[in-house]
Formats: structure tokens, C-alpha cells, sequence
């Protein structure tokens, strides 16, 4: 008996012992669970290199020898997390060496579903890390492995449904990677199904984010951003680490409009948070798009820069396809240099070695640029017939192309084409490159992304025009050239303004942006800091845009006036069209039915005059300046006005005879777009419409008359009562609707605009260079925006802006001319009168009641209690606003720097 207790009691100390050591297991496992958990979590939240410290304390609070399953199963789950966040943060090759010995772990146990839910897992992981580096045929194939797996176990104890909803996200991105939408659009929508059903909302946001690249796969750019926005917005809320990569998907479909200042902004702010958090793939993939950004913006030597910091990060991570993807983007900045004269180590050999290497991964996109560079490059250093072997290896475009690529091939093959002497073929390569980039074109939202597409057929339009400029030879050539000026510029006013879609985010985004804009203005005049409030305006101005690229709709395009209906509609008024496609300035004038062209020499010459002519008359604005002054500056601005004239009109240039007695309508481009007409001797008591295409001034001229409607007469804060034109204008309309004083707010003035029949604004305005949609005129409660005018459902026909510059445009690439009054013109008013130069306060009072005057008969006498027959009769009396203009002008064309914008 003795001995029989004596071998009981080891064995109750073992107990005791394997029972402690099961609960320190399990407190080990638990521990060890909780820790990946949070460090899953700060990963999603783009947070990787906090979440590999967490993952390491939960790998060193397991025990390592142990062979319990659920340590087994919890040491799995956090080598795979390990896995993820190791390649993200360094070569890929450390997360595969975690992913192998989770697959180790794996295999060894026992058959079942948390087996099987763990390859699922580790297949997941695994496609995930091969996307990430751009191996997008093999990730298919494992997320195809993976997902049945999860699906299988998905209702049982080892179901994961976030898992299974992440790896229907990660398969779509691998399919918006190959270029299939559809199937990228079916897998994020199931992602999504299952997050609303289990309560994944940041997995929802992800998957939405990935809508956004579906759409702009299909070229659809405002509902990517329209996504995107909505991804934003809720990253900011859950995830704010998930800002960053949704700057660059957003500066991506703003590249794929052409808006490149807007997509550097966007990189900008994501690239020091990218740096910061080390994300490697992010990091390299946003220097890749801001690389593009800095090509169209014209600075090649940060482009390369960028480029080649990128390759270096990718090839860092072993992400071989996507450094030759930053290959690509530095060949295309060396290549431009090599186009332009400059040195450059592009050569077509390089070209073709990377297109090779592009094609050997599935990116025949890619692999056609390449081949495509190196077509022209091979023109330029070697001679048509070597690019003519190149270009027939050309892979063929995929259906969803960036619109890009395929202006790039329409160049390339209308370049050989020109070689090769074969014009024909020249324009009809640039017929079909136009029609396609307007089919692009047509998708598009607000103003600006409308505009900021031209940039993508700047080559091609100026390659045909200049074909056609160089073979014009008699008045059916002129005709011709016209025709295909109208095809290559100031597309944006072709297009019918819908009705914008109401937006409170916007409305309240619109509301700070002014109060803002307005207390900087009072810090400055107190000589406070400005410095974060200006901040604050950047990021404003930002969602002002954003929130407008997909509330503002535009409708089907007007065709593109051909010569003969420019001709027919013109009358016995005179058309001048300037172009300066080459180095020189031309000018194709259609007088009498019949077109001419002339060459007006180097247009350098002509648009320095005019920069020049812009800053003397900005200097002369002032009413209070000194008489020594005045006539310093006069003299200086005197001379340049003269010879402009002289270099437009003079010997050699336009003959006088063409227009004598005639109605002018001038279409410039570029750097004349800042030119008061009506100040050169030649044109000055002319009437002069300023239209930005043919087609355009057609289009204002042909809108109906309204003849109903209401008169408003607008007075905006801090002009000077002894100047103001309002009191002589309420004698001119009696019965208009007068804002002045608290009354002059941007919301009462934008109501009133809406179907007016004329507006008078007379306020202190502002052009925004940088961004033209951000001109304003300053109202009783801060700026009034042409990004809200452009938005009016019914704006006036007849607009005057007295007030500084609000003529000015923007001009982007493509000779796409945008600013306040553009922004009316092409919303839908027929006539806007504003000023290309800053003017002094008594000289806008003076030469607008000038104009009011001419334009209604004064000389019928003014009875407060008139009826509307009466007022139609002085209307009726009165002289069109383009000769009224031109009268009121005459008076004093330096001081007075008015146009009128569309058809008087």
C-alpha cells in the first residue's frame, strides 16, 4: 500500500504540471492572437512597419517547440500576416521566406477545414505578395486556389469571411491589373456584399476605391473619382494611413485627363506620408505617376529623377515588372529630350530591349509605348525606313488603352507617313487620332477634365495643322486650314451645359473656401500671417474641384462648323484666325466668302509685344497715378501697340481692305488671347467679337435672343461711391433688380443671374493663373467663383464683368483657353464683356455707362413707370453690344482694356 501511494503522487504533480502548462498555452495563444489581431489591423490601416513589431511579439510570446494545434494554427496565421507586411516594407524575397514556413506548418497539419482554411490563407497571401510585385498571371492563379478553400470552410468554426472578402477584393485588383473590368467589377462587388453582411466597412471602402480603377480602365473619369472621393472619405474616418494610395488612384485618372498640376498636388501631399510609413510599393508607384505628371508638365529633369528613383525601390522590393515600368516612364522623359534637341541617352535600341522585356510579362500596353518611342526615335537618329520596321512591331493596342497610347500611335504612323511624303495619310491618321481622343472626351465631367484632355492630341493637331499650313496655297487650301484649326482647338465650347447635380458637401466646401479667401484678405491688410490659412485654401480649392469633376455634367457636342458654314454664318462680318503651329504666326481671314492666309513672321516676336503690351496697360491701370508717370507709361505701351499693329496689319500682314466697314470676329490662340483688340490704331471704333474657335462664336451666335427676362444690376464691396456706375445704369434700366451693399451676396447674385436676360457685375475681381476655375469677383460675403457660375442652370445671355482681368484665360495645352468669362461663354451666355488687364475704377465706371448708354437708345426718354414695350423700343433703338463696346473703348484704349467674349 505504501508503494502504490508512493507511485500515485509523481503522477499528481504531473497533472498539476501539464495543467499549468496547458494554461500558459493557451494564455500564450491568446496573447499571441490578440497581437496579430491589432497588428492586421494597424496593416490595413497602411501602417506596416508597426505592424511587423506587433507580429514579432506575438511570434516570441508562443512557445516554439510546442505541438498544440491551436498554437500551431495561431503561429500559421502570424507568419502569413508577417509575410505581407515584410514584402511591403523589403524585398519580397523576406515575406516569401515567411510564407514558406507557414506552408511548413501547414502541411504538417492534420486533414480538415482549419487546414484547409489556412491554405486558403496562405495562397491568399501569396497572390497577394506576387501582385504587389507585378506578377499578375501567377497571383491569379493562386487567388483562384485560394478562394474555393475560404468558401468551403466559410460556415464552419474555421471560417474567415474577412479573409474570403479580401482575397475577392485582391483577385479583382489583380484583374484590373490584367485589363479584364468585368471580371474586376463581379469580384469587388461580392467583397462588398460580404462586408455589409459580416460588418467590414473598411474592407467596403477598399473595394469601392477599386470601382474607381474599373471606371477608369473603361475611360469613365469622372466616376473613378466619383469613387475614389467615396473611398476617401471613408479612410479618413477608419483608415487614415489609406489616404495616401487613394491620392495616387485619383492622380492616375487625373493624368488620364490631362490634368497634370492636379495630379502633382495630389502625389505631393501622398509622398512625404508614404516616405514616413516606408511603404515601399506605394512609394515607388506614386514616384512613378508623379514622374508623369512632371513629363506633362514640361520638367524632363524631375521626371527622370523620379523614374529612377522608383526603379531603384521596385527592383529593391524584386518587383522586376514594375521597375521596368518606371523604365518606361524615364525612357519617355529621355526620349522627349532626344525629340527636342536635347542631350539624351534614349536610343531605339534601349526602347525596344525594354519593350521586349514589358511584353515577356503580359503588359502589351506597355510594351506598345516602348515599341513606340522607339519608332521615333529611330526617325529622328536613323531614318524612315528603320522606324518603318519598327512600327510593324507595334503589339497591338488592347481595347481599353489609355487614350494616350493610342494619340501615340496615330503620331507615330502619321510621322512616317510624312517622311515618306504621304500628307494623305498624314491627315487622315490625325482625323481618326481626333475623333477617338473626342470619344474620350465626351466622357468627361466638369469644365476642366473637358479641357485638360487636349493635352493627349497637342502633338497630332499641330502636326496636321502645320502639314496643311505648309501645303496652303490657294483660298480652297485657306478653307482647309480652317477646317482643321476648328478640329484642334477650344474643343470645350462645343459642348451643351447640363444641369449640375446639387451637392451639399460642395455647397459648404464653396461656403469656407470664401470665407477664407476673404479673412486673408483682411490679415493681409493688417499684416497678420496668412501662411495657414492659405494652407487651408490649397485644400479647399482641392475639394471644390474634386467635388465638381463628377456634380458637373456636359452634354453631347455640337459638330465641329465646317468652313463653309463658318462662311455662310459669318455674313458680311470678317473672320481672323490666328495659329502659330511652327515658329511662325499665321492668320487665315474669311472676308466676302472668300478664305485667305497669311504668314505674319516669327510669332515669338508677336506674343513677347503682347506680354510686354499686358504689363505696361496693367501698369497704367491705377486711377490715383501720377502724371509722370502716366504718360512714361503711356509712351511705352503706345510704342508696343504700334508695333503690334504694324506686325499684324501693317505691310506684309492683314490688308485693312479685307474688313473695312465689316463686324470683326477674332479667334486668337495662346499668348493674344491678352490683347484688348480695340486698342490697336487699326481696330480701334471697330466692332470686335473675341471668340475662341469659329465653331465657338457659330455656336453664340446662333443662341436665341432673350428677349424676356430680367435686368440685374450688381454693386460689390469697397468701390468707391463717386465712381460707381450704378446710379447712371438704374437710369438706363428702371426696372432692373439692384444688389448692392449686404443685399450683394454670392448666393442672391447667383440666383439672380439665373435666366436673366443681361447682368451688370461691377466688383473687384481676380484671375487665378493657376487655376482659372478660382477667378472671382469679390461680393458683399467674399469671392463669387466662375466654378459657381459655370454651374448656373439658366446663366444670362449678356453678361458685363467691370472689374480687373476676368477676360484672362488659363490656357492649357491643345490652345484650350479657360477662365471667369470663359467659363460663362461656354456655360451658355451668347455675349460676356469683361477686361483682359486690371482697370482703375473711374475708367470701368466711365467706360460702362458709355456702353449701357449706346447699347439702349438714352435719347428716348426715361419714365421710371415705362412698360416693357417701351424699354424694347430703346432697346430696339440701341446699337449692338460689339459696336457699343468698340465706341465706349475708343475714348480712351489705354485706360479702357475691355473685349467681348463670344458673339455681339
Amino acid at each position: 500500500m505504501p508503494r502504490a501511494r508512493n507511485r500515485r503522487a509523481p503522477l499528481t504533480r504531473l497533472d498539476r504540471s501539464a495543467s499549468a502548462n496547458g494554461d500558459a498555452i493557451t494564455a500564450a495563444v491568446e496573447t499571441a492572437a490578440e497581437l496579430r489581431r491589432r497588428a492586421v489591423e494597424v496593416a490595413s490601416a497602411a501602417r506596416p512597419a508597426e505592424a511587423i513589431k506587433l507580429l514579432r511579439r506575438a511570434l516570441r510570446t508562443l512557445p516554439v517547440d510546442s505541438d498544440d494545434l491551436a498554437a500551431i494554427t495561431v503561429r500559421t496565421k502570424i507568419l502569413l500576416s508577417m509575410a505581407y507586411v515584410q514584402a511591403e516594407t523589403g524585398p519580397i524575397t523576406e515575406g516569401l521566406v515567411h510564407l514558406g514556413t507557414a506552408r511548413s506548418l501547414v502541411n504538417g497539419m492534420p486533414e480538415g477545414p482549419h487546414r484547409q482554411a489556412l491554405l486558403g490563407f496562405a495562397n491568399q497571401q501569396h497572390a497577394l505578395i506576387l501582385l504587389r510585385a507585378g506578377r499578375v498571371a501567377e497571383a491569379i492563379g493562386l487567388f483562384d486556389q485560394a478562394i474555393p478553400l475560404l468558401e468551403e470552410t466559410l460556415d464552419g468554426p474555421a471560417g474567415d469571411p474577412e479573409m474570403l472578402a479580401r482575397a475577392f477584393m485582391n483577385r479583382g485588383l489583380a484583374y484590373i491589373a490584367a485589363s479584364k473590368p468585368g471580371p474586376a467589377e463581379e469580384d469587388n462587388r461580392r467583397c462588398m456584399a460580404l462586408s455589409a453582411e459580416h460588418g467590414l466597412p473598411l474592407m467596403a471602402a477598399k473595394a469601392e476605391g477599386n470601382l474607381g480603377e474599373i471606371a477608369q480602365l473603361g475611360g469613365a473619369i469622372p466616376d473613378a473619382l466619383h469613387y475614389f472621393e467615396g473611398a476617401e472619405r471613408a479612410f479618413r474616418e477608419l483608415a487614415p494611413g489609406l489616404v495616401p494610395r487613394t491620392k495616387i488612384d485619383q492622380a492616375r485618372s487625373l493624368l488620364a485627363a490631362g490634368l497634370a498640376d492636379e495630379a502633382a498636388r495630389h502625389l505631393d501631399e501622398a509622398l512625404p506620408e508614404l516616405r514616413e510609413h516606408r511603404i515601399g510599393q506605394d512609394l515607388a508607384e506614386a514616384e512613378v505617376a508623379r514622374a508623369a505628371a512632371a513629363l506633362l508638365q514640361g520638367d524632363l529633369t524631375l521626371a527622370k529623377q523620379l523614374a529612377a528613383s522608383a526603379r531603384g525601390h521596385f527592383l529593391k522590393r524584386g518587383s522586376d515588372p514594375w521597375a521596368d515600368v518606371a523604365a518606361l516612364t524615364r525612357l519617355r522623359a529621355e526620349a522627349k529630350a532626344a525629340l527636342d534637341g536635347q542631350q539624351s541617352t534614349a536610343t531605339p535600341a534601349r526602347a525596344a530591349a525594354l519593350a521586349e522585356r514589358l511584353r515577356s510579362v503580359g503588359l502589351t500596353d506597355e510594351a506598345a509605348m516602348a515599341m513606340m518611342l522607339a519608332v521615333r526615335l529611330a526617325l529622328h537618329r536613323q531614318g524612315v525606313a528603320a522606324a518603318e520596321a519598327l512600327l510593324t512591331q507595334v503589339p497591338a493596342l488592347s481595347k481599353i488603352a489609355p487614350i494616350d497610347h493610342r494619340m501615340l500611335l496615330r503620331l507615330c504612323r502619321a510621322e512616317v507617313a510624312l517622311a515618306r511624303g504621304r500628307t494623305r495619310q498624314v491627315l487622315a491618321q490625325a482625323k481618326a487620332g481626333l475623333t477617338e481622343l473626342g470619344t474620350a472626351r465626351d466622357r468627361m465631367g466638369g469644365l476642366d477634365l473637358v479641357c485638360g484632355t487636349a493635352i493627349h492630341g497637342f502633338e497630332l493637331g499641330r502636326l496636321a495643322v502645320n502639314v496643311v499650313l505648309d501645303g496652303t496655297r490657294s483660298d480652297a487650301d485657306g478653307r482647309r486650314l480652317l477646317d482643321w484649326q476648328e478640329r484642334t482647338r477650344a474643343q470645350v465650347y462645343r459642348y451643351e451645359p447640363q444641369p449640375a447635380i446639387d451637392d451639399p458637401e460642395l455647397a459648404t466646401a464653396v461656403a469656407e473656401l470664401r470665407t477664407v479667401t476673404r479673412t486673408v484678405q483682411q490679415y493681409r491688410l493688417e499684416r497678420r500671417s496668412t501662411a495657414h490659412l492659405e494652407r487651408r485654401i490649397t485644400v479647399l480649392q482641392r475639394d471644390v474641384s474634386r467635388l465638381g469633376w463628377h456634380t458637373s455634367h456636359w452634354g453631347q457636342p455640337r459638330p465641329v462648323c465646317s468652313s463653309a458654314e463658318v462662311i455662310d454664318r459669318l455674313g458680311d462680318r470678317t473672320l481672323i484666325s490666328f495659329a502659330g503651329p511652327g515658329e511662325d504666326l499665321a492668320a487665315v481671314v474669311v472676308s466676302g466668302g472668300r478664305t485667305r492666309l497669311f504668314r505674319l513672321g516669327g510669332q515669338a516676336e508677336v506674343l513677347e509685344l503682347a506680354r510686354q503690351l499686358h504689363a505696361d496697360l496693367d501698369a497704367l491701370a491705377p486711377d490715383d497715378l501720377i502724371a509722370p508717370l502716366v504718360n512714361a507709361v503711356s509712351q511705352s505701351a503706345l510704342s508696343r501697340i504700334e508695333t503690334l499693329d504694324r506686325q499684324l496689319f501693317g505691310p506684309g500682314g492683314i490688308p485693312t481692305s479685307l474688313f473695312e466697314d465689316r463686324e470683326l470676329v477674332i479667334v486668337p490662340f495662346g499668348g493674344l488671347y491678352s490683347v484688348p483688340w480695340e486698342s490697336l490704331p487699326t481696330l480701334r471704333g471697330r466692332a470686335v467679337s473675341v471668340a475662341p474657335s469659329a465653331t465657338a462664336w457659330v455656336g453664340a451666335a446662333e443662341a436665341p435672343p432673350r428677349e424676356l427676362g430680367r435686368v440685374v444690376l450688381v454693386c460689390g464691396p469697397d468701390l468707391p461711391e463717386s465712381v460707381s456706375e450704378l446710379d447712371q445704369l438704374t437710369a438706363v434700366y428702371p426696372d432692373a433688380v439692384v444688389l448692392e451693399g449686404e443685399r450683394a451676396t454670392s448666393a442672391a447674385v447667383l440666383s439672380a443671374m439665373d435666366g436673366a436676360r443681361l447682368v451688370h457685375i461691377a466688383a473687384h475681381g481676380t484671375h487665378e493663373p493657376a487655376n482659372a476655375l478660382f477667378s472671382r469677383l469679390e461680393l458683399a460675403d467674399g469671392g463669387l467663383l466662375a466654378h459657381e457660375v459655370a454651374r448656373l442652370h439658366r446663366p444670362p445671355a449678356h453678361i458685363v464683368l467691370a472689374a480687373c482681368e476676368l477676360a484672362l484665360s488659363h490656357i492649357r495645352p491643345g490652345d484650350e483657353p479657360l477662365g471667369f468669362a470663359g467659363a460663362m461663354l461656354a456655360s451658355g451666355s451668347k455675349t460676356v464683356v469683361a477686361a483682359v488687364n486690371r482697370v482703375g475704377h473711374r475708367s470701368a465706371a466711365l467706360t460702362m455707362t458709355d456702353y449701357h448708354r449706346r447699347l439702349v437708345d438714352t435719347s428716348v426718354a426715361v419714365d421710371l413707370a415705362e412698360t416693357m414695350t417701351d424699354y424694347h423700343r430703346r432697346l430696339a433703338s440701341g446699337i449692338r453690344p460689339a459696336r457699343a463696346l468698340a465706341e465706349a473703348t475708343a475714348a480712351d484704349p489705354l485706360r479702357r482694356p475691355f473685349i467681348l467674349l463670344g458673339a455681339g
